[in-house]
């Protein structure tokens, strides 16, 4: 071959290099619910939308399937997965801030709870910033709510029960109830009822039809006591890693995510409510004598929380209550 010849054909493998797509990115991303969860088919729709506008393959692994709640933080941080989602204050252990969602009674509505999130957003990306983590985006959880076999009217018909708890807050809610606290994760709700581990349990009413709470309790009391959130966040490096176009393509689909995410919760609220009810399940408002009792209890929580978190548990409520008007 002559060295014209060469340089032609080099020119033309060039072009032809030039001309082909980029290579696809395959991103794992675990998430701890269900596919019949709002959170996930949310999730899911996430991925769709980058995947539409990005060379970026996300792959959801639900309920738990690749690492389970517990390990999807850490698995993240590490980079063994570049993005997953947990339940915020399942990390209160690590940081009080993690635990703002999840005081009883003090954010007890979407508008609420709007507001609270706009005042913590700005510190809960900061802690998970020093562990090397970028947020996405939060969505809530319908109010929860308490589930029990037997009507509860007042705070000592808790007393001794066995009452599943998921987080810090949970578990400290038990305890000033005067019931036991049983760490139960949401696949395992129906065993745990069934096999007498526990007796009642607070949680969404989402999370109450997808374990089909009616084949093992028959009272909801619609305390709506707060509004836990789901955290989607991605590691650090691997997102600086990606071009501009695609980490701008992802941050718009999590924006989006965070309003559609908003808009379904809401949604399954009372459709989740209706189908407990369409199921037999006996839907009611607390007792005052409840009411009451709860709302000590929220106070009391509060208080431990903010002696916790200092200076900075004061600055998120202070600003919460600016932006709520309380």
């Amino acid at each position: 071959m002559t060295f014209t010849a060469f340089r032609g054909l080099a020119a033309v493998l060039a072009t032809s290099a030039l001309a082909l797509p980029a290579a696809a990115q395959n991103w794992d991303m675990p998430t701890p619910y269900g596919d019949s969860v709002f959170h996930t088919q949310n999730i899911t729709q996430f991925a769709a939308d980058v995947e539409e506008t990005t060379d970026l393959d996300i792959t959801v692994h639900s309920a738990g399937s690749l690492y389970g709640h517990p390990e999807i933080k850490d698995s993240v941080r590490r980079g063994l997965a570049p993005m997953g989602e947990v339940l915020m204050s399942r990390l209160a252990n690590e940081d009080p801030i993690f635990a703002v969602d999840s005081i009883p009674f003090l954010a007890s509505s979407y508008d609420e709870a709007r507001a609270l999130w706009d005042a913590s957003r700005p510190m809960v990306e900061e802690k998970l910033a020093a562990q090397g983590l970028t947020l996405l985006f939060a969505v809530p959880w319908p109010g929860q709510s308490l589930y029990s076999q037997d009507p509860i009217e007042s705070a000592s018909d808790l007393e001794g029960a066995s009452f599943r708890a998921y987080n810090a807050a949970t578990e400290r809610l038990a305890q000033l109830m005067g019931a036991v606290p049983t760490q139960i994760e949401t696949g395992d709700i129906p065993t745990a009822f069934s096999t007498g581990r526990v007796d009642a349990m607070i949680t969404s009413p989402s999370t109450g039809v997808s374990s089909q709470a009616w084949d093992f309790t028959s009272h909801y009391t619609d305390t709506q006591a707060w509004l836990p959130k789901n955290m989607v966040f991605v590691n650090t490096q691997a997102f600086e890693a990606l071009d501009d176009a695609t980490q701008e393509a992802i941050m718009s689909a999590a924006a989006e995510a965070e309003t559609r995410g908003w808009e379904m919760s809401m949604a399954e609220t009372e459709s989740g409510i209706a189908t407990l009810e369409e199921n037999g399940m006996t839907v009611s408002q607390p007792s005052d004598t409840l009411s009451d009792r709860l709302a000590e209890i929220g106070q009391t929580m509060t208080d431990e929380w903010l002696e916790e978190a200092g200076e900075e548990g004061t600055e998120v409520i202070e600003a919460y209550e600016a932006a709520s008007g309380m």
